[in-house]
């Protein structure tokens, strides 16, 4: 609920406005969101940093791994520097990829941490500094682009979105790390489909209306006119538009011509 409470509070304090579909849009990937979670299987008991380390070098998390991060480089170098300052997903997604490393790195420091006080030489294990600058590298990366996302974009359509994305990888990178589907059963398989379906059609009405106006005050003659909602300009992005048409004939500029 603090991701609501934030989309809200930058209307009221920051004066970046957050539309109806917007507001549906924000409960409908909240309510996603806590479908998935619901329904998620609980976290397999790792006790030890060399289980941890097991786990990790399994095919399927290995896969999964250079996956994510051959989707970061292609958005960090490619995409972004192209599309970043106009799509808002481009920085989103690339603090939600990483964020499956620093949430992993998170888990298995806590375990590390947990094994010291145990009295085991978890500092002198391998695995402890290797989550410790993919923890730096990761949380470095994130408040990085999610500071440029917010510079550009409203505040109020960055933290839904950017929730609902990060929720989504961080539960994908611990069902597959921990082989948490081979435990699920079709009703929790069904409800997490369906409380991703949720999330997508939140995070469309999020991004896809974020310049109509559309309000409860207004919502009943834009219904009956059947006329197109006006647009509104973002205060971060606004355009500037010139009509050519407004010229009159006899300002624009005559040729003429000397024959001999």
């Amino acid at each position: 609920f603090c991701v609501l409470c934030s989309a809200i509070l930058s209307s009221y304090l920051l004066g970046e406005r957050l539309n109806l579909l917007g507001k549906l849009g924000c409960m409908l990937s909240l309510v996603g969101s806590t479908v998935m979670v619901i329904h998620a299987p609980e976290d397999e008991e790792v006790t030890t940093l060399d289980e941890l380390l097991s786990k990790m070098k399994e095919p399927g998390f290995l896969t999964y791994a250079a996956i994510l991060l051959a989707v970061c480089f292609l958005l960090v170098f490619y995409l972004a520097p192209r599309y970043g300052q106009n799509n808002i997903l481009i920085y989103l997604t690339i603090c939600s990829v990483i964020g499956a490393f620093s949430v992993s790195s998170v888990k298995g420091l806590g375990i590390a941490i947990k094994g010291f006080f145990a009295g085991r030489p978890v500092l002198q294990h391998p695995l402890t500094w290797i989550l410790v600058i993919t923890l730096v590298a990761s949380i470095t990366t994130q408040i990085n682009y999610l500071n440029k996302s917010l510079d550009i974009f409203n505040t109020s359509l960055v933290f839904p979105i950017y929730y609902v994305l990060f929720t989504t990888i961080v539960i994908t990178t611990s069902i597959i790390l921990f082989k948490e589907w081979v435990t699920m059963t079709v009703v929790d398989i069904i409800g997490t489909v369906c409380g991703f379906l949720t999330i997508i059609l939140g995070v469309f009405l999020l991004h896809a209306f974020k310049d109509v106006d559309v309000s409860l005050g207004n919502l009943p003659q834009v219904l009956q006119s059947g006329q197109q909602v006006p647009d509104t300009r973002d205060d971060k992005n606004i355009l500037i538009e010139v009509d050519n048409s407004s010229i009159a004939p006899e300002d624009k500029p005559k040729v003429c011509t000397v024959s001999t």
